[in-house]
């Protein structure tokens, strides 16, 4: 359970004001059909951090405990301080309009998480906790806890929402998560 909140909740504060998140905006505003939208962010977002969660599994079964916790560690304290960068969307990400709603956001989707903070941060969730599974049901959850009143409200809630003081206490778990490994957080699970 533990895995499941902590990966959501991380993945819910670090994608407010993501890259993902202002897509899912442009999404809503250029195609006005939240559902199909939705359920392909859904679906992207099961892919993408599924395989996140697999690399992250894979790096623990390379790694000795010691070195574990130093790589997961930093690349907490990473985090943190990536979640502070402003993200922009790329004019490519919205120009497959051609294939219709529910093909262009689910590819559109996919290939901006790729090595977007959210990824990274499936990866290391995955490496840090042993259940692949409640990971990516908990970053998944995160991002729809993001993307969903993005698709929804839009503009409504954009203006609305303090992106500083979000991606601050974003990076202050991030921040807390990869001190809290150094000093040896994790011995119980072997990190």
């Amino acid at each position: 359970m533990e895995a499941f909140l902590v990966s959501s909740g991380i993945v819910a504060l670090a994608e407010i004001g993501d890259k993902t998140q202002l897509l899912a905006f442009l999404l809503a505003a250029k195609f006005r059909k939240p559902l199909p939208i939705v359920l392909a962010i859904f679906i992207a977002t099961v892919a993408n951090h599924a395989f996140a969660a697999a690399v992250g599994t894979w790096i623990t079964s390379l790694l000795g405990p010691a070195a574990l916790r130093w790589v997961l560690g930093l690349s907490f304290l990473a985090m943190a301080a990536w979640t502070l960068v402003p993200d922009q969307i790329d004019e490519g990400d919205t120009k497959l309009a051609k294939y219709g709603v529910f093909l262009t956001t689910l590819i559109a989707f996919f290939v901006a998480e790729m090595g977007d903070k959210t990824q990274v941060a499936t990866v290391a969730l995955a490496a840090r906790y042993s259940s692949l599974f409640a990971v990516v049901a908990g970053t998944t959850a995160g991002m729809m806890l993001a993307n969903v009143p993005a698709v929804y409200l839009g503009e409504k809630i954009a203006n609305r929402v303090p992106l500083r003081l979000v991606h601050g206490i974003a990076a202050a778990v991030f921040a807390l998560l990869g001190l809290a490994t150094l000093l040896g957080a994790g011995a119980r699970l072997g990190l």
